[in-house]
């Protein structure tokens, strides 16, 4: 069996995923990376309001030589992910629907010698905050009945006309993610 080198941190395999949804069209990203310890599971959902696609499409989508972008031939993102989860004797699943946008949910084993690991989720985050003014971004990390969400449509609220991409929104946004990251984490990383 071939094996070709995979993106090594779950949260960069999370801003491709999230990057396609841009590409889509998407107003609204919702990611949500959920661990449970009792269960031994590491979950990763990223939704989005994006152009979805045709059912073509989504047969073909886990296909490596599959892609929608007329940048490159090959689209490796999608297949990488689903075989980065199913290594670890996890699962993946894509749900879309043109005009709806599209559900990527994929599941580790916890304790899986072959999880690689989460890596930095508040840079995968920060970067789709700062870096992407025209869509909104719902962020929920959840372990063992500890949680934080982020929704950046409650800053803008707040914030009014400053931009996300702002100096002081920008550290302020770093220092609320790692926060509260190591909070519900209490100091042991994923």
């Amino acid at each position: 069996q071939i094996r070709i080198a995979m993106l090594p941190e779950i949260s960069l395999h999370i801003l491709d995923v999230a990057e396609n949804s841009v590409r889509a069209g998407a107003t609204l990203v919702r990611i949500e990376v959920l661990a449970d310890t009792a269960e031994n599971t590491l979950s990763v959902t990223i939704a989005d309001n994006g152009c979805g696609m045709s059912e073509e499409q989504l047969a073909k989508v886990e296909d490596p030589f599959f892609t929608t972008r007329n940048t490159r031939k090959v689209g490796l993102g999608i297949p990488f992910f689903k075989q980065a989860a199913l290594a670890t004797g996890g699962s993946f699943s894509i749900r879309s629907k043109e005009g709806e946008g599209t559900v990527t949910k994929a599941v580790f084993v916890l304790d899986s010698i072959d999880r690689m690991p989460l890596g930095d989720m508040t840079a995968t985050i920060h970067t789709l905050v700062t870096c992407h003014e025209e869509m909104d971004l719902y962020y929920r990390y959840a372990r063992d009945g500890r949680a934080f969400t982020l929704d950046t449509r409650e800053m803008r609220e707040i914030l009014g006309n400053v931009p996300l991409s702002s100096p002081e929104v920008s550290r302020f946004l770093k220092e609320y993610l790692d926060e509260n990251r190591r909070e519900v984490d209490s100091g042991s990383a994923l």
